[in-house]
């Protein structure tokens, strides 16, 4: 064998060794014992040799680098290089957090500083002094202020004023021959423990490392299309602006009696496509005939047929109901938890149809149980992760149409979620899932009954008063809710028995600075003031004058809701009842990315969590049931100048707003630009 044969045969058996070495440390590292003892038998008996197990070497020479340069630069008085390894190789929580590092920073400086007066006290370099003298004058002004409070350092604030600090004697120890070193053994025993390397093996390394170059590379590929895709929206947005200011003059030109000519029409519908379509089918293309252009248009952006969505695997959910009410309190979170993630993160249409309908027809929260406990007496938990868990998975439920009938179905669950919101404090997520779901759960009349009768009007307005302790969502989704209980009629009777004290409280919430909540307050007066007795002390009170104080120039639309509820206090109707009418939820899919914000339960070091725990423990034969799910059936929706008269929720409340705002504008526009 040749020399050069024989050295790379040594490369590879080194290579060999380290890897298998890589290995044995990572077994190690996570206590496979076993594994480990039949790792180096089978290596012993293959003849293999293993490298023995060690830090992480590209880490700790690079960190035996950094620390040697810093101390280095330290001794030789160069600040720059030293300042620059420190901002680079120095965590920011540390520097900007720890007050030993702080304070090490702060001496650190002085050192910086006087460096060239201890190297030659008596024929030192002026400029380079007054250069140094100005750096410590810049960190003092930004880092080192926080500091001018503590009495310790408050005397060298006085440093860069002082012309010759080797004779002051509130410098006197700075100047002494042990200073320097002491502050040195200071600084090399920081940095020992900052810089300390990982301790994790190798192979974990090389893994993340591999991880993050592939992910880095992603991120660049993404980039690039992201990037074309921007430049190409912003020449089509600049090719539009272009187009709709010259239809705009056309328009107006029209409105003046002047004529458009089909070759302007053609001309402009070509501009309109020309990056949509091949310019050969766009010139062949006659934009002159009806209808054409408003056609291609609509087709420009029609929604793109979906893809095939895979179903999620199916669960035992016998086995899942059992761990649910006799697993440990942990246990029940993380299965709450990945029960509601299944249904917030799984995809809106069949997938996410697929999973609701599987925990329906499983009876997951056990409508149908006769058993003296069950799934819905986590909301009696004495865990507050547990009962949160548990409201969320709720609030997820009553999201979705079919969801919210689900629920309505168990009688129980009222009781259980009234008390609730009547128990928790009121900050707590517990207490917020509650009432969103109770609020998405009042779309429905049945539910409204039970509310009524179980006097939440009355919890609701206390609630009220106090509007200022109320978040903001918490106070929008309460002025909804109460609102969509005024509408009924027996919600309007329940007010009219405190009649004073409800029209007080709306009436207040006018004035508060989260206008959200306006079409809900308005909605609310506008219903119970139907009431001829409400009427009554609504006029005892001045109402009237009150409401006339809210009405603003700047905002039209509260101005002609707040004339609709003061006809209204004027008239002399009486009560018209609502018994006879029919359930009224419009069928909408309500899902907010709120459900799962401010995570509280977090996974261990190789706990299952989420969807890996239910595949993993959980897995089930042919328990995912598929359902054509009805369409939704549109309801007449208000004009935006009306007090809502239907229930709705804040989510679909502000799509509606949105859309209605929009038809608002255009029709401003053309009773401006074009004339009646």
């Amino acid at each position: 064998m040749s020399s050069r044969e024989a050295a790379k045969m040594g490369d590879i058996l080194a290579n060999e060794a380290d890897l298998l070495g890589m290995i044995k440390e990572y077994l190690k590292f996570e206590e496979f014992e076993e594994t480990l003892h039949s790792f180096e038998k089978e290596c012993k008996r293959k003849g293999k040799l293993a490298s023995k197990p060690r830090g992480n070497t590209l880490n700790d020479s690079k960190t035996r680098v950094i620390q040697k340069d810093l101390l280095s630069s330290f001794d030789d008085g160069d600040h720059r290089v030293f300042f620059e390894l420190w901002t680079e190789n120095i965590p920011p929580r540390v520097k900007d957090t720890d007050a030993e590092a702080q304070g090490l920073e702060f001496y650190l400086y002085i050192h910086f500083t006087i460096y060239p007066l201890r190297r030659h006290p008596v024929g030192h370099d002026r400029a380079e002094f007054e250069e140094r003298v100005s750096f410590f004058k810049q960190y003092l002004e930004t880092r080192g202020e926080a500091l001018s409070q503590t009495t310790e350092f408050l005397p060298y604030y006085a440093l860069p004023f002082v012309p010759n600090p080797t004779v002051h004697p509130s410098f006197k120890e700075l100047f002494q021959d042990s200073w320097m070193p002491k502050l040195r053994d200071k600084l090399e025993q920081f940095l020992s423990v900052i810089l300390k390397p990982s301790n994790s093996p190798r192979l974990m390394t090389l893994y993340a490392t591999q991880q993050l170059q592939l992910q880095l590379a992603e991120s660049d590929r993404r980039i690039t299309s992201y990037v074309r895709k921007f430049n190409k929206m912003q020449a089509d947005y600049h090719n539009l602006i272009g187009i709709t200011a010259e239809l705009v003059d056309s328009l107006e030109a029209t409105a003046s009696g002047k004529m458009i000519s089909p070759e302007y029409l053609q001309s402009m519908c070509v501009r309109l496509f020309s990056s949509q379509m091949r310019q050969s089918v766009v010139q062949s293309t006659d934009f002159t005939r009806p209808g054409t252009a408003s056609s291609m248009l609509r087709a420009s952006i029609a929604p793109q047929r979906t893809k095939d969505v895979p179903m999620l695997p199916s669960l035992d959910y016998e086995k899942l109901k059992k761990d649910l009410i006799e697993g440990s309190e942990r246990l029940q979170s993380l299965l709450l938890q990945a029960l509601r993630w299944r249904l917030t993160r799984s995809l809106p249409g069949e997938q996410r149809d697929t999973v609701l309908q599987a925990y329906i027809s499983n009876d997951l929260l056990e409508r149908y149980s006769t058993k003296e406990k069950t799934v819905l007496h986590l909301m009696r938990s004495p865990n507050e992760i547990v009962r949160q868990y548990m409201a969320r998975l709720i609030n997820a439920f009553a999201s979705l149409a079919e969801g919210r009938v689900y629920l309505s179905q168990i009688p129980i669950l009222l009781k259980h979620l009234t008390e609730t919101l009547r128990k928790e404090e009121k900050e707590s997520l517990t207490r917020e899932n509650v009432l969103v779901a109770l609020q998405k759960l009042s779309l429905r009349r049945s539910q409204q009954t039970a509310m009524i009768a179980d006097d939440l009007i009355g919890w609701l307005v206390d609630e009220l008063q106090d509007s200022d302790c109320l978040s903001d969502y918490n106070l929008e989704y309460s002025a909804a809710l109460l609102m969509n209980l005024c509408l009924r009629t027996q919600g309007k009777r329940k007010c009219a028995e405190n009649a004073k004290h409800v029209l007080k409280v709306l009436t207040d919430l006018l004035g508060h600075e989260n206008h959200e909540i306006w079409p809900y307050v308005n909605g609310a007066l506008y219903s119970i003031l139907c009431i001829p007795s409400v009427r009554q002390e609504a006029r005892e009170m001045s109402v009237e004058e009150i409401l006339r104080c809210y009405i603003k120039e700047e905002n039209p639309n509260l101005n002609r809701q707040i004339e609709f509820i003061i006809k209204q206090l004027n008239s002399e109707e009486g009560l018209e009842s609502d018994d006879e009418e029919e359930e009224d939820d419009n069928d909408e899919d309500l899902m907010e990315i709120d459900i799962d914000r401010e995570e509280v339960l977090q996974p261990q070091h190789r706990e299952l969590s989420g969807e890996s725990l239910l595949t993993t423990e959980y897995l089930g034969i042919l328990t995912n049931m598929t359902k054509v799910k009805r369409k939704p059936t549109p309801l007449p929706q208000p004009a935006a100048d009306e007090p809502l008269q239907r229930p709705v929720t804040p989510s679909s409340h502000r799509n509606i707003s949105v859309g209605l705002k929009f038809t608002l504008k255009l029709k401003h526009f053309f009773v401006v630009s074009v004339g009646p």
